[in-house]
């Protein structure tokens, strides 16, 4: 017997559940990358009901949601770039009982989709330095290292990342 997999749109419905699957998939993924007090602060700063709730209606950002079976196990958001022809993969998150079975790769399939279907020929990302795993996925995607950045999220925490961005036939 199969799974059934879909993609949904985000709801207000859906905000306290991406909010708990959220906190789940970052405490056991990037503690040792980063501290537990940075975990907490960027969770409270991304999972409001007002910062995921400007996915709702936008003509230039989206929200998905991977059901599987009906139940919710992954989302990833992405959106248009400042720079023309570019999407941004801005988070791409799945629940650790759920990898290895290709869900992950399905996750990126759908983005990279929806940004042919923009018009857009480059698909970049921002990855922590030290995140090995989402790295080497990413490179064998077809992803390079555009640049390393630094950058102050406020309370004294600070994302080390490396950009990444593929090239995307529009053909």
């Amino acid at each position: 017997m199969s799974a059934t997999i879909r993609f949904d749109s985000l709801g207000p419905d859906d905000f306290a559940a991406v909010a708990e699957l959220a906190g789940e998939i970052w405490h056991r993924h990037f503690i040792g990358m980063i501290s537990r007090e940075q975990i907490a602060y960027m969770l409270a700063g991304r999972y409001t009901p007002e910062k995921l709730g400007r996915y709702l209606g936008a003509p230039d950002r989206w929200f998905r949601l991977l059901r599987v079976d009906g139940g919710l196990c992954g989302y990833c958001s992405y959106a248009l770039s400042p720079r023309p022809g570019e999407m941004k993969l801005e988070q791409l998150y799945l629940s650790e009982d759920r990898r290895g079975q290709g869900l992950g790769g399905r996750m990126m399939d759908e983005v990279e989709a929806a940004a042919r279907a923009g018009g857009c020929d480059t698909l970049m990302l921002t990855v922590n330095r030290h995140n090995v795993g989402a790295i080497d996925v990413y490179l064998r995607r077809g992803f390079a290292v555009r640049e390393e950045v630094a950058a102050d999220i406020g309370n004294g925490f600070v994302m080390d990342d490396y950009v990444m961005e593929k090239r995307l036939d529009l053909a």
